[in-house]
This record gives structure tokens, sequence and C-alpha cells, in this order.
């Protein structure tokens, strides 16, 4: 496995791949790896001949300058993992290989059809624009056949989707396709994250409560004259009944369009959750 820090040495190495009839897998992460993302990489592995890894927490996507601060990070840690699951290559570049100092002073503009509009665009305003810089920047660099993303970050893997397709018709990005890969958890339930490093032991049991929340309401909304008001409204208080916990926002939303729906058919809920200073995310499918 090779770590690459530079743009044009990964832009060679994968041409060199790409001359040999290779296909190229990409698993984008900012890096303090996990299961979850360890999933990722295998399942990117099984299905392309080189599996490229990028580790760099990107600024641009940050609208809280001490959540960047504290957002773990671990190269050395990431990279014994990373070798020892098949990754090839591994893109640890820094902010300033990345960018250009107006890159990094000037919001990335992008129309995201509205899907930017609520949940964690409404909340981290400028987030979604940060994302779409970086994916798009790795997809440039990459040409990837493939890209894997997990659904526990539900409308950013949305949104990704819809760049990609928005950019099919002029080619930009070849034929790529982005694979969704579903949630993993602890056998406790929670959802894995880089910011569960941040939990205490307390916190992480506290935490448990989102995870059982959410399955509880797949019940719930199969009971009679269930409604999807009455599912999210019971979902937040009940999550806030839990001492540590403090919601966000819980939505219930179509898969595709990500827009409100008043039907649990082809439906998801997505929420938020505070538990002490760290911001938890997690969501369920109806059916």
């Amino acid at each position: 496995m090779q770590i690459i820090t530079t743009k044009a040495e990964l832009e060679h190495s994968i041409q060199a791949c790409k001359m040999k009839g290779q296909t190229v897998g990409l698993v984008p992460t900012m890096g303090a790896l996990h299961e979850g993302h360890a999933s990722l990489v295998r399942r990117c592995a099984s299905e392309n001949d080189v599996t490229v890894v990028s580790v760099f927490v990107n600024p641009t996507q940050f609208n809280n300058k001490e959540d960047l601060a504290k957002y773990p990070r671990s190269l050395q840690r990431d990279a014994e993992l990373l070798n020892s699951i098949g990754a090839h290559f591994v893109f640890a570049p820094t902010p300033e290989e990345m960018y250009t100092a107006e890159e990094m002073n000037e919001p990335f503009k992008f129309d995201f059809g509205g899907l930017d509009e609520m949940m964690e665009g409404a909340m981290r305003p400028g987030h979604f624009n940060g994302v779409v810089q970086v994916v798009s920047r790795l997809f440039y660099l990459v040409k990837p056949d493939r890209a894997y993303f997990g659904e526990k970050d539900y409308q950013q893997l949305a949104i990704i989707r819809f760049m990609v397709e928005r950019s099919a018709l002029a080619g930009t990005f070849g034929n790529l396709t982005i694979v969704g890969c579903p949630i993993v958890r602890e056998q406790s339930g929670l959802a894995l994250s880089s910011r569960n490093e941040r939990l205490s032991a307390e916190q992480k049991q506290i935490a448990l409560g989102i995870s059982k929340t959410l399955f509880d309401s797949l019940r719930w909304a199969k009971e009679p004259n269930a409604s999807v008001l009455a599912v999210q409204q019971r979902v937040v208080e009940n999550i806030n009944a839990i001492h540590g916990l403090e919601v966000e926002y819980y939505q219930i939303v179509d898969q595709t369009t990500l827009l409100p729906t008043d039907t649990f058919n082809h439906a998801i809920g997505c929420v938020t959750v505070y538990c002490g200073a760290v911001r938890l995310i997690d969501n369920i499918k109806y059916c």
C-alpha cells in the first residue's frame, strides 16, 4: 500500500493503473476510521482492481471551527487498518495541497435542487457546499469507476448522487457509479461514527437511546391509525426524555427526494442528536 500526499503523485499513480486496464474504486473518508469505513473499503476492494481511500479532514465543510479542531485524526492507525483490508493507495493531502487560498476562503457554489434546504443543510449552512467541493475534487483526481459512501450520512449520499446525475450528460466524471452501503452498528445498535471517539463510556451507554428509539419507531409506524407526524413527535419526545440527549431535528422524508412525506411508504427518518457536546446522526428506513 502506498501513502500519497500530493495531487500530482495521485494522478500519476491512477493513470498508470488505468493504462493497465484496471478498474478503480474510491472511498472518501475524513479518517478516524472504524468498522463502518472498513466495510466500505472491503466492498470496494472486492469490486475493483484498485482501491483508493482518501483520508482528509475537509475544512470547507465545517461551519464550526471548534468542531473542526476537535475532529479526531489518526493517520498512522488508519493506514495500518487500510493496509490490512486491501487498500492500494491512501491519499492524505494537506488543506493547502487540496485547495488554493481563494478556494479555502470563498464558499463553493452549487445548485442542490433543494436537497440542501432541510435537515443537515438547514442546521449547518454551507456544509454541503464543502462536501460537494471536496468530493468533486476527488472524483476529478481519481476518476473512479465506483465510489462508496455509507448510508448513515443519508442526505450527503443523496446530494452526491444528484451531483453525479447532473454531471452525467457532460461526462464530467465518466461512467461513475455511486454505491451506497448500509449503516454499520455496534452490537448494541449504536451507529458507528468517528465522533463516537469523543464520547465517554457513560455517554456511549446514553447514546444507545437514539438507535433504540428509531427501531421502536418501526413498530409505532405499524400501529392502527399511525401518522408520520405522530411518530416524528414520539421519537423526539422519547429521545429528549433520556437525560444527556437533545434532539436537534427528526424528520421523516421520502428516500429519493428528501421532501417531507405523509406516508411511511419509501420513507426514511433522519435524526441528529446532541449527546453532551457531541453531535450524532442516524437514520431508519420505514420500508
